[in-house]
């Protein structure tokens, strides 16, 4: 399960109710001739239309359950876009469930690769147009998430990449740790935490890890790193001795992920993340509001997702989504 915070305008941060029932889904979309079409599933059992989505399985944080539910449904691989809203509903007894949405670009690639075939939860999948996604989409709250998509399209900002701040997992506590204090490992704990944010941050698309050379670091991305396949860069320029020490040179490091345009995480410490967040907003020309302080103020292995228009980083950020492991 995840907690997140969003911001498109304004802020929004959602709060864990522990008798509702959490789900994910993604507004899956595709430029066909230039033109925008929206994918819609057709339910076998329910005789209707909506949008790919389904519960969170235990463990299992949000982002990934977007990711796999859209797979599971449509056959199709997609890595997560901006946040498009929440849709709150109540089911039989009288209990709330709760839906969070992504949008989530197809690439061709993987609509070749898609698996779909006909089944006894889906008789369907079909590309349409926005105008008629509303028209036939079964159920008002699929029609407002359908709208928040929208306000992304009018404003040019579709086509998105991340920049995530990931605090390292739970370390050995200085106290009880004889050597320097860039050695200090995680602990059983922080390895969980470790290996449970690997799914969420693959549902982001990244394919670039940056670290600080601290060792409780460069252990975090670890479990990321051998899902990837792909060697972490470890930098002092992140680390918090270099930051106490006052030769940190974060600057170079976002300066160089916004440039790259490129999905990627970037590892460090609590005190260093509020350097890379205000970065981020001075690298985007963002106006830094009480949103970019709390996207830094992290829970060890929590991160927050900063999304960045491909097109014109320079237009600002899109939006801030802050995750929470709850290993």
């Amino acid at each position: 399960m995840s907690l997140g915070r969003t911001q498109h305008g304004t802020p929004l941060e959602v709060v864990r109710d522990d008798k509702a029932v959490y789900a994910a889904g993604a507004v899956v979309w595709r430029l066909v001739d230039s033109k925008l079409r929206i994918l819609l599933i057709h339910r076998t059992k329910y005789r209707d239309v909506t949008l790919p989505k389904g519960k969170v399985d235990p463990g299992e944080m949000l982002a990934e359950t977007a990711v796999r539910e859209v797979h599971e449904e449509t056959g199709i691989r997609v890595s997560l876009g901006v946040p498009v809203g929440v849709s709150r509903y109540f089911m039989r007894p009288k209990r709330q469930k709760v839906v969070h949405y992504w949008a989530a670009e197809a690439t061709e690639e993987a609509i070749r690769r898609s698996t779909f075939v006909p089944n006894g939860e889906i008789a369907a999948i079909e590309w349409v147009s926005l105008k008629k996604a509303r028209a036939q989409l079964s159920y008002p709250v699929d029609t407002e998430i359908l709208d928040s998509f929208e306000t992304l399209v009018d404003d040019g900002v579709l086509h998105t990449f991340p920049v995530i701040a990931l605090r390292h997992a739970k370390a050995m506590s200085r106290s009880e740790w004889d050597g320097p204090d860039a050695g200090r490992p995680l602990t059983e704990r922080g390895k969980r935490q470790a290996k449970a944010i690997v799914g969420p941050l693959r549902a982001f698309g990244v394919r670039k890890i940056v670290t600080s050379d601290a060792v409780r670091c460069v252990q975090t991305v670890a479990p990321l790193a051998r899902a990837l396949e792909r060697v972490p860069v470890e930098t002092p320029r992140l680390s918090q001795d270099a930051w106490e020490d006052g030769y940190s040179d974060v600057r170079a490091v976002i300066g160089k992920r916004v440039r790259s345009r490129k999905p990627a995480v970037i590892c460090s410490h609590g005190p260093v993340l509020p350097d890379v967040l205000t970065e981020i907003a001075l690298a985007t020309g963002t106006l830094r509001g009480s949103y970019v302080s709390s996207a830094s103020a992290l829970e060890v292995a929590a991160f927050s997702v900063v999304h960045l228009s491909t097109t014109n980083p320079g237009s600002g950020i899109i939006a801030i989504e802050t995750h929470v492991p709850t290993v």
